[in-house]
């Protein structure tokens, strides 16, 4: 550790007022050390890692961190503030800053040194002597461990023993259950009541600071309960797995994770209790006491490999949430889950459909099947086969949309009801309104059976009949007789609203759907967005109304990497290399319709990139809708432009947009470079008239 963090890395009066300003307050000393190559690079690698989870922790920790390229070697930079600075932890500011800085190809042991650090900050002993230290060089010691603090001779010991092996093992497990308090007299006439065995995995995004964080926790919080726990630490220094024997005697699951658990079809069958990693952090006894509670009411996942969701799946929520979040939260991702795995198909079948009407012409829509009639050598009939599977593709739209929100509320028994409730929003003309009641209705189904108590000897049939077949025949039911009608009427209303829209309504509808398309660039109100366009022209007959809200909302998407490609050009120097180089791709995927592509830019100064999307955003879809462009392809970006309407003002609506977006970005760069200069430039020589003969000229910081 002596190599990783120094006095010179240390500040004890950190002034900064935010955690962005924080962190390149801590940045700018590990770049005079020489840990860091490319300063601005690096605080966009960090900024990248924080908008992917909060690093504050409760009790006044902020630990922002990232593995980047512009990292020569594992470096540790700490400051305390006065103030306290917002890291989004729930108890409120973080007075004690860890700013970890790994290489993108850092080697393990220095990974598992950081990882012993990590694990140091649940000790208060510890975090206290920090907030004592009088100087950088008793700060630098403490974090290098040379200086154990006060009264925590225990804590040393524990972080020695992390260092030599950052994954517990089962006989430390069995330490862990020896310390539980005596439970009086020895009986000799009794056996003494095993403990309660615990097996649990930690993960983050970077892998280096709350995974470790999270396996400290749970270690320290299972002593306190008298419990017996094994953490698995999958981290950016790999994981040692748990020996099969240690999960087959463990009487309940911990996943705290915020990435997919690896090889999670492991603790099928038991009691699991699966939530972020920060819940581990923060209130690890009452995680112990869930998964004890739904062992004593018999309560477990799927077993076997037919039932399990180990495998590695792509959706954005594995969970119906975590314990702590509130219903909005919840309710965005199961929803997101569905749409998620809604999108390729919307791809693949908007884009087949597109490519027939392309080589067909528009009344390709109206010939035969090609199982009855196909000539290999004529353009009609591949035009019409392209036409015909597309279609298909469509068709599931609706029902994996409603499966897999199900899916991401119940996990798989949820995917039975899921898909037959969709099937039947289709059946009674209901579509995606349809669909998404389908989905929430199908997992709170699931959810329900899923807690009724049953005996063990049925709990192998439950994922496979007993579930299916009861959330099936209930969801059917409701969507059938119940609320299917009145939402079909609803979609129909829409729908006609839709079609009556003309001149400023449309012209406003559409600047609408250019801001949410590049407000979050990819994320859920962009989704939302785009899923509302697709809707429209996912039937067989799109309406005029439905493509020009098509075309508004692609055009609009296109915008903020085109934009941020096209600043990095013409004003370069406001760009570090990162960005520069990030520009080049930007071109590409601004041009195919991945709006994604400016997000390195986004995270990297959000306050100047997404108010200037938004504005670029609106101005294109506006136009678009007020030049009455059409598409019938839900993507493609510039590919597609032969199949939209009005293709020229499309282009045009298209070039404005960037253009406002770019000159926004660059007044609003070159302003803050400007007031960057004044405050490092020596006001004695802006203005020699102004000295003073004799006084002491202010020297800038």
């Amino acid at each position: 550790m002596s190599d990783m963090t120094g006095a010179d890395l240390v500040d004890l009066d950190l002034s900064a007022d935010t955690k962005e300003a924080a962190a390149r307050a801590l940045a700018e000393r590990m770049a005079a050390r020489g840990r860091v190559t490319d300063l601005e690079g690096f605080l966009a690698d960090v900024a990248a890692r924080e908008a992917q989870l909060p690093t504050g922790l409760d009790g006044g920790i902020g630990i922002p961190h990232c593995r980047s390229e512009h990292v020569t070697a594992p470096t540790l930079a700490f400051g305390r503030s006065g103030r306290g600075i917002d890291f989004g932890a729930a108890d409120g500011p973080a007075d004690l800053v860890f700013l970890i800085a790994a290489p993108a190809g850092a080697d393990d042991a220095h990974l598992t040194i950081l990882s012993s650090l990590a694990r140091q900050l649940m000790n208060a002993e510890f975090t206290d002597a920090l907030r004592a230290a009088a100087d950088p060089a008793r700060a630098a010691a403490l974090i290098r461990g040379e200086e154990p603090a006060a009264g925590d001779e225990d804590s040393a010991e524990r972080a020695s023993a992390d260092g030599e092996d950052s994954v517990a093992a089962p006989a430390a497990a069995s330490a862990v259950a020896a310390t539980a308090p005596a439970t009086g007299e020895p009986q000799p006439s009794a056996a003494p009541e095993p403990p309660f065995r615990i097996v649990a995995v930690t993960s983050c995004p970077t892998g280096i600071a709350h995974t470790y964080m999270a396996a400290e926790s749970l270690e320290n919080a299972a002593r306190e309960a008298g419990v017996e726990i094994v953490v698995e630490t999958q981290g950016s220094a790999g994981f040692e797995r748990l020996d099969p024997e240690v999960i087959a005697a463990a009487d309940g699951v911990i996943l705290a994770h915020d990435v997919p658990v690896r090889e999670k079809d492991r603790f099928a069958g038991k009691p699991t209790v699966d939530t972020g990693v920060k819940a581990a952090v923060n209130r690890p006894g009452e995680l112990i006491g869930e998964v004890r509670a739904k062992a004593a009411r018999g309560e477990a996942t799927a077993g076997g490999a037919a039932g399990s969701a180990g495998t590695a799946a792509a959706t954005p929520v594995e969970r119906g949430g975590e314990p702590g979040e509130g219903y909005g939260t919840r309710l965005r991702k199961w929803l997101m889950s569905g749409v998620s795995y809604m999108v390729p198909f919307v791809a693949a079948g908007g884009l087949l459909i597109a490519l027939g009407f392309a080589i067909g012409g528009y009344e390709i829509d109206k010939a035969p099947s090609v199982t009855d009639q196909f000539a290999w050598a004529q353009a009609d009939s591949w035009a019409a086969l392209f036409f015909q599977i597309g279609g298909v593709a469509f068709a599931f739209l609706v029902p994996v949309l409603a499966g897999y929100i199900a899916y991401g509320m119940a996990d798989r028994p949820g995917l039975v009801p899921g898909f037959v409730g969709g099937s039947i929003a289709l059946t009674v003309n209901a579509g995606f309104l349809g669909g998404l009641a389908a989905g929430l209705i199908s997992g709170a189904v699931v959810l329900a059976v899923q807690r009724v108590r049953i005996p063990k000897a049925l709990r192998g049939i439950m994922p496979v009949v007993v579930i299916p077949l009861i959330s099936a025949a209930v969801v059917g039911f409701l969507m059938f007789v119940v609320i299917g009608k009145p939402i079909a009427s609803a979609q129909e209303a829409m729908t006609d609203w839709l079609d009556g829209l003309s001149g400023a309504n449309a012209v406003l509808l559409g600047a609408l759907l250019g801001l949410m398309m590049c407000f979050d660039l990819g994320g859920p109100v962009n989704k939302v967005a785009y899923t509302f366009a697709t809707a429209g022209i996912a039937v067989s007959d799109p309406s005029d109304s439905a493509m020009k809200i098509m075309a508004a909302v692609m055009a609009a998407g296109m915008v903020p990497p085109l934009a941020m490609a096209l600043a990095t050009t013409v004003r370069a120097r406001l760009f570090n290399a990162a960005e520069r180089e990030n520009g080049k791709a930007a071109w590409v995927l601004g041009a195919s319709f991945i709006s994604e592509g400016a997000i390195p830019f986004a995270a990297a100064d959000p306050l100047r990139v997404i108010p200037s999307s938004m504005v670029g955003g609106a101005v294109t879809g506006a136009l678009s809708m007020a030049f009455d462009a059409t598409l019938r392809a839900p993507h493609g970006g510039i590919f597609v432009v032969p199949l939209i309407g009005n293709p020229l003002l499309y282009l045009v609506a298209v070039a404005a947009g960037v253009c406002v977006t770019t000159a926004l970005v660059v007044v609003l760069k070159g302003l803050r470079k400007q007031a960057r200069d004044s405050v490092t430039r020596d006001p004695g020589d802006a203005d020699p008239s102004t000295r003073t003969p004799g006084a002491k000229q202010p020297v800038s910081a």
